[in-house]
């Protein structure tokens, strides 16, 4: 079956929004203060959006594709797996569902937000940044982790084996985004995705928070330019070898 564009759109607009509740929503609970998950690991994160990837796809994946990813609509688009009229309306939707999922993050963690003091906590249940010094070490975290993630999308999508088991590709790209944020993840996050960084970087520099600190804009480039460059390598690569 096929959908118009507008349903589409709030699809994208609803699964982006899902895949920040989830995964920010799992940052918020380790890293907030009087939560009943607080300090409980890196492991509870990255379950958080493995799941936070699986479950939209699973929803939505049939109707606009889960594409929750604006790296992943271009890299499609410039291997010519998805048309450039639709690019920017995706690119749009994305964005507001980060955004509006990420205020609701917000809302549910208010009160432990106002009891956390620490301010590169607070900015961690939003956006990213690097541990590293300097900005190219994040970059590389970020390009290495984004090819893995869009190389290891299209072909489990492609792979014969989940052809006959339909739906059960969107379990392989969770457990994929789960292990990439166990392997890679302690640099930088990982965001591997420009709306789940941008979106939640502007609500953190908007919202009036009790313990705001910076929103790094310095390092916000990072997080938008390595995934769409890493996507578009490695969307063609894949076409270039197997199909």
């Amino acid at each position: 079956m096929e959908f118009s564009l507008m349903t589409r759109f709030i699809a994208e607009i609803m699964a982006t929004a899902l895949l920040i509740i989830l995964g920010n929503g799992a940052v918020a609970n380790v890293e907030l203060e009087g939560t009943k998950g607080t300090k409980s690991g890196w492991l509870v994160i990255a379950f958080g959006y493995g799941f936070g990837v699986m479950m939209p796809a699973l929803i939505f994946g049939s109707i606009s594709g889960n594409h929750i990813n604006p790296a992943f609509t271009i890299a499609l688009a410039v291997s010519g797996f998805f048309p450039w009229s639709e690019v920017v309306v995706y690119i749009v939707a994305q964005l507001i569902g980060a955004i509006i999922g990420q205020l609701i993050v917000v809302l549910i963690y208010k009160p432990y937000y106002d009891l956390t003091t620490n301010v590169d906590h607070v900015f961690g249940t939003f956006s990213t940044t690097s541990n590293s010094p300097g900005p190219w070490y994040g970059f590389a975290n970020e390009f290495v982790g984004s090819f893995i993630l869009f190389f290891g999308a299209l072909g489990i999508t492609k792979a014969p084996f989940f052809a006959d088991f339909q739906g059960s590709a969107h379990y392989g790209i969770g457990l994929l985004v789960m292990v990439l944020v166990a392997s890679v993840g302690g640099p930088t996050g990982p965001a591997l995705n420009p709306a789940r960084d941008l979106g939640p970087r502007l609500v953190h520099f908007l919202l009036p928070l009790k313990h705001k600190g910076s929103s790094h804009w310095d390092y916000a480039w990072v997080p938008v330019v390595a995934p769409i460059l890493a996507g578009i390598v490695a969307v063609a690569l894949y076409k270039g070898l197997f199909l």
